[in-house]
C-alpha cells in the first residue's frame, strides 16, 4: 500500500473545528476574491460589448462553448473525485491522475484540429475564429497541468492560496482583451487574452503550490478515483449537452449574431450567481465533504448558505432587469444590445431558481449522493432538449430565453426529492429574501416611471433600491446581524 503524502495532505488534521475555521475563512477569502473579479468582469464585459460587435461576441460565445463541451472529455472527474476522497491521498494517487488527464487532453487537441474544418463549414468560421478556437485549445492544455496543485489547496481548503492565480488571470485577460478590442483587433483581443491568461496562471499556481510533476499510472489509484470520477462527470456531461451542446445547436439557427444577443443576456443573468454563489459552491464542496456525516451540522450549513446566496442574488436580478432599459439608451453604442432585453428577464428567472438548486445539487454530490444529481441532470437536460429548441425555431432569440425559463422552473422538482437527504427551512432561506426583493422590486419600479430616462433616474433607482432592500430585510429577519456573526464568528473561534 502507498504512503499517504502528509506534507500534501494532511487530511488527519481536518477536524470538524478546522473545517468550520477554514470553511469560514475561506468563504471570507473568496467573497473578497469574487468581488475584485467580478468588478473587473463587469467592467471589461461592458467595454468588451461597447467595442465589439454582437457577431464578434458570438464567435467568442460559440468557440468557448465548443472547447468548454471537447473539455468534458479530458476529466472524467479527476479533481472532483480527489477533493472528495475520504481517505488521504498518496503520491501515487496524484501521479495517476496526473497522467491520465495530461492524456486524455492530448487526444483531445487533436480532435480539435481534426474537427476544425468541419467546425468551420458549420459556423462560418474565419481564420480569427479558428485562432482562437486553438487558443483555447491551448488553454485546456495549460489548465490540466494546473489539476494537481489546485487540488492540494482545494483539499486544505487554502483559498488564501487558491484564489492567486485567478486573480491574476482575470486581470491579465480583461486588460489585454478590452485593450485590444479598443485598438480593433476584433476576435483577436480575446486570442491573445486566452494565451497570456493560461501561460501567467500556469506559473503562478505552481509558485504557490509547488509539485513536481511526474508520469505514473496504478491500476489500483485510478479505480479508485473513477468510483466516483465518472458518475460525477456523467453529470458534468449533461450539464455540458445541456448548456454548452444547446449553444453550438442554437449557432447554427440564431447566427453569430443571434448567439451573441443571448450570450449576452446569459452574461448579465448569470453575473450574480458568478459574483455571489460560485465562491459558497467552491467552499461547501471540500467542506460539506467532511461534513457528511454530521446531519444536523450539514443541514444548518446548507440552509445558511442558500439563505446568503438568496438575500444577494434576488435583489441583484430584480435591479439588473429594471436599470437594463435605461442604461441600454443612456451609453453610446449600447442599444445595439436592445433586442436581448427580453431574453435577459426571461433567463433571469432562471437564474434565480438556479441560485437554490445548484448549492443543494452540489450538496448531494459533496455526501456522495451522486446518482440522484444525475437524475435530475438527465430530466434538465431532456426538458432543454425539447423546449429550447422547438421555441428558438419557432420564436427566434425570445424562443429559446423562454425555453430556457421553462427549463428552470422545472426545479421545483428537484426541490422535493432533495428534501429526502437534507433538511431544509424554504420559508426562512428563501421566502424573507423574496418578499424584500418585491418590495423593493414595486419601489424601484415606480422610481422608475416617473422619471425620464437620464443617469439621475440610474442613480436614484439604484439609491431606493439599496435602502429600501436593506429596510425590508431588516423587517423581516430583524436578529439578521446576530445570525451571520454566530454563523461567521462564533465557529471561527
Amino acid at each position: 500500500m502507498a504512503e499517504s503524502v502528509e506534507q500534501l495532505d494532511p487530511t488527519q488534521e481536518l477536524t470538524t473545528d478546522v473545517v468550520k475555521k477554514r470553511a469560514v475563512r475561506g468563504a471570507a477569502i473568496l467573497t473578497g476574491r469574487n468581488i475584485l473579479i467580478q468588478a473587473i468582469s463587469f467592467f471589461s464585459t461592458a467595454l468588451l460589448t461597447v467595442f465589439l460587435l454582437p457577431s464578434e461576441f458570438g464567435v467568442f460565445f460559440l468557440v468557448s462553448a465548443v472547447i468548454n463541451f471537447m473539455a468534458y472529455f479530458g476529466d472524467i472527474g479527476f479533481a472532483a473525485a480527489l477533493i472528495q476522497k475520504k481517505d488521504q491521498l498518496t503520491e501515487e494517487d496524484l501521479k495517476t491522475v496526473f497522467t491520465a488527464q495530461q492524456v486524455l487532453v492530448v487526444v483531445i487537441l487533436i480532435a480539435v484540429f481534426i474537427m476544425t474544418p468541419l467546425l468551420q463549414n458549420i459556423y462560418n468560421l474565419d481564420y480569427k475564429a479558428i485562432l482562437l478556437l486553438w487558443a483555447l485549445g491551448f488553454s485546456l492544455l495549460m489548465s490540466s497541468l494546473k489539476t494537481i496543485p489546485t487540488v492540494l489547496m482545494e483539499r486544505r481548503l487554502e483559498f488564501n492560496k487558491y484564489v492567486v492565480p485567478q486573480i491574476a488571470e482575470t486581470i491579465i485577460f480583461n486588460i489585454t482583451a478590452v485593450l485590444l478590442a479598443w485598438m480593433g483587433f476584433g476576435v483577436t483581443s480575446y486570442t491573445v487574452a486566452v494565451i497570456l491568461r493560461s501561460f501567467s496562471g500556469l506559473i503562478i499556481t505552481y509558485f504557490i503550490q509547488p509539485w513536481i510533476p511526474s508520469f505514473s499510472f496504478s491500476k489500483q489509484a485510478f479505480k479508485s478515483v473513477l468510483k466516483f470520477g465518472v458518475p460525477y462527470q456523467a453529470n458534468t456531461l449533461l450539464a455540458m449537452v445541456k448548456d454548452d451542446g444547446m449553444i453550438l445547436f442554437l449557432g447554427s439557427i440564431l447566427g453569430p449574431s443571434g448567439v451573441g444577443l443571448l450570450g449576452w443576456a446569459q452574461k448579465w443573468a448569470y453575473a450574480p450567481l458568478r459574483f455571489f454563489m460560485d465562491q459558497v459552491i467552491k467552499v461547501t464542496f471540500p467542506a460539506f465533504s467532511r461534513l457528511q456525516d454530521q446531519k444536523q451540522e450539514l443541514s444548518n450549513a446548507v440552509s445558511k448558505s442558500i439563505f446568503f446566496v438568496s438575500i444577494l442574488v434576488f435583489p441583484s436580478l430584480v435591479m439588473l432587469n429594471l436599470l437594463a432599459p435605461t442604461l441600454v439608451e443612456i451609453i453610446p453604442k449600447y442599444t445595439k444590445w436592445n433586442p436581448a432585453l427580453t431574453a435577459l428577464l426571461f433567463i433571469s428567472v432562471t437564474s434565480a431558481l438556479a441560485s437554490i438548486t445548484t448549492p443543494l445539487t452540489n450538496t448531494l454530490n459533496a455526501i456522495g449522493k451522486i446518482s440522484i444529481t444525475f437524475r435530475l441532470m438527465i430530466m434538465w437536460t431532456v426538458t432543454t432538449w425539447i423546449f429550447v429548441p422547438f421555441l428558438t425555431i419557432k420564436y427566434g432569440l425570445n424562443g429559446a430565453a423562454t425555453g430556457f425559463t421553462i427549463v428552470g422552473l422545472t426545479s421545483v422538482v428537484a426541490l422535493f426529492v432533495i428534501s429526502k437527504y437534507v433538511s431544509i427551512n424554504y420559508i426562512q432561506s428563501v421566502g424573507k429574501p423574496v418578499l424584500a426583493t418585491i418590495t423593493m422590486g414595486l419601489l424601484v419600479f415606480f422610481v422608475r416611471s416617473i422619471i425620464g430616462t437620464s443617469l439621475t433616474q440610474v442613480i436614484l433607482m439604484v439609491a431606493v433600491g439599496l435602502i429600501s432592500y436593506t429596510l425590508s430585510l431588516f423587517v423581516l429577519e430583524p436578529n439578521i446581524l446576530a445570525s451571520f456573526k454566530k454563523l461567521f464568528i462564533k465557529k471561527a473561534e
